[in-house]
């Protein structure tokens, strides 16, 4: 039976009063600023920037103010904006070689040239609640550290160069006439992928999936086994070529956060035992999702390696159309609207089939033989 659903407007309306009491919470408590935001919850904003493929750190911090610290809608709310922008042109590809370091360290090499930098990290924090947080005022100060000047990209060579120069890692020169890539975000995925396409939808992706699908792989359900290369966190310089110009003009810097696992291979047919690579770039200070994005796209790179495809990490299409965050919590979420017709009909059918079953017991009762 069909019922029409009428009204709920003034039901939906007082869900936004409740809702922005809620978001704002104790009147008797300063408010949050959105620049307290950017600043204070740094890497809540960059993880909205990356997966919301949007760099202003302004804009994600309100999307984040405004989904009371839900980061997928926050998330929901940069990608929806972003679909309301003009495309003015498209940028340069970044040379991450020439980066301005932050953060560089190598877990396959101690003795690297330039040095490892530590930079800022909770590696080597204890994960004890610091109980001076929750007092009213200034932090006590930090005892003074030196800290070093920031690298300069020349003293920085890659790590995969080092192990280029012995020939024991996979090089993949840009062929003559290489096609640009596809843009994901205007055209539909399509399988099979190719690994332009991959990493975009990877760099798009929850971060929560790919680290559950990078520690798979660790884990056992893919065929390699990854060292860091080197995650690499730092500033780098945006160019676009306008026509008029027709040459390449600086138009600003942005974080980002760079990484390069490198994973053994036991050789093909066409191809010797070798170091092989995975690769993951994410906005900001986003070094988990580096490194989960890295260890996918390895894993992803099976097919082409010549690896048997056994482990759901290797599958791309399992990964590539489960990887979302939006649609994955809107096809969750939805569950939660109306469908008071379907139920009514799966009801129907389930007393039916109670009813046969039970109909189906009765006639296979044994009856009196004497």
């Amino acid at each position: 039976m069909y019922v029409a659903v009428k009204g709920g407007e003034a039901a939906i309306l007082n869900s936004y009063r409740l809702l922005a009491e809620q978001r704002r919470g104790d009147t008797a408590q300063p408010e949050m600023s959105v620049d307290q935001i950017r600043q204070q919850l740094k890497l809540a904003v960059d993880r909205v920037m990356t997966e919301g493929s949007v760099y202003d750190p302004e804009l994600a911090a309100l999307a984040i103010k405004q989904a009371s610290g839900d980061l997928v809608e926050a998330i929901f709310l940069l990608r929806a904006y972003r679909a309301t922008l003009p495309r003015l042109g498209s940028t340069c590809p970044i040379d991450t070689a020439c980066m301005v370091l932050d953060r560089r360290i190598s877990a396959t090499f101690k003795d690297l040239p330039g040095g490892q930098v530590l930079g800022p990290t909770y590696d080597y924090t204890q994960r004890l609640l610091d109980f001076t947080l929750l007092a009213q005022g200034d932090v006590p100060a930090m005892p003074s550290t030196q800290v070093a000047d920031r690298a300069a990209p020349p003293t920085t060579p890659r790590v995969v160069d080092l192990l280029n120069q012995e020939g024991l890692i996979e090089t993949r020169p840009v062929p003559p006439g290489d096609p640009l890539p596809k843009d994901l975000t205007r055209e539909p995925l399509r399988f099979p992928a190719d690994r332009a396409t991959r990493l975009q939808n990877l760099a798009r992706g929850d971060e929560g999936f790919l680290l559950a699908m990078a520690y798979s792989t660790q884990r056992g359900y893919s065929h390699s086994h990854p060292f860091v290369g080197e995650v690499r966190l730092g500033t780098v310089a945006v160019e676009i070529e306008p026509e008029e110009l027709g040459f390449a003009i600086d138009i600003g810097d942005i974080e980002i956060t760079e990484c390069e696992m490198v994973n053994q291979f036991a050789g093909s047919k066409t191809s010797p035992p070798q170091f092989t690579r995975g690769y993951g770039l994410a906005f900001g200070h986003s070094e988990r999702k580096a490194m989960a994005m890295s260890l996918v796209d390895r894993a992803l790179r099976a097919d082409e390696l010549g690896e048997p495809i056994e482990s759901p990490a290797q599958m791309q299409e399992f990964v590539l159309s489960h990887s979302d965050s939006l649609e994955a919590s809107g096809f969750v979420q939805h569950l939660k609207l109306p469908h008071y017709v379907d139920f009514q009909s799966e009801l129907e059918l389930v007393r039916k089939m109670r009813a046969a079953a039970g109909a189906a017991t009765s006639d296979s009762v044994p009856g009196d033989d004497a």
